[in-house]
């Protein structure tokens, strides 16, 4: 009797890597553009404002020729009130860089901080009758 031999397997023709995205290029369309560092774009690690995530952000005024980048894009998407959590989802920054950068901006006067409308916890018994007396009318 002969012992059972072992089959080799052979991997299936995989499919060829999906081609890498472009590298984007600096300014003037040279070299490749330099990705700075998080700590490089939120400066100094100093005190900062008390921001929430849903806390609403508001530009006061257009961004000055001495803004970063992110502080430009920054002020750009607000001209409509936008939350923290969203500004940082936009500008793919985390919420700890970007509390720096706003602490900085609320500092210069160049953004304003809204509290969120907070709701009651109780709601009016005059809204609750008319809704009640609403739905017995359906």
């Amino acid at each position: 009797m002969t012992p059972p031999q072992r089959r080799r397997r052979f991997p299936k023709a995989a499919a060829p890597p999906p081609p890498l995205p472009p590298i984007p290029k600096d300014s003037e369309g040279k070299g490749p553009k330099k990705i700075e560092r998080l700590y490089v774009i939120s400066g100094e690690d100093g005190a900062r404002a008390d921001l929430d995530l849903v806390t609403l952000i508001v530009a006061c005024a257009d961004p000055p020729l001495s803004a970063t980048p992110e502080q430009t894009a920054l002020l750009r998407l607000c001209t409509a009130p936008l939350s923290v959590a969203e500004l940082s989802a936009y500008l793919s920054l985390p919420y700890s860089v970007m509390t720096v950068l706003l602490t900085e901006m609320l500092a210069a006067d160049l953004v304003q901080a809204r509290a969120p409308i907070a709701r009651q916890s109780i709601a009016d018994r005059n809204l609750l009758e008319a809704v009640m007396h609403g739905l017995q009318k359906l």
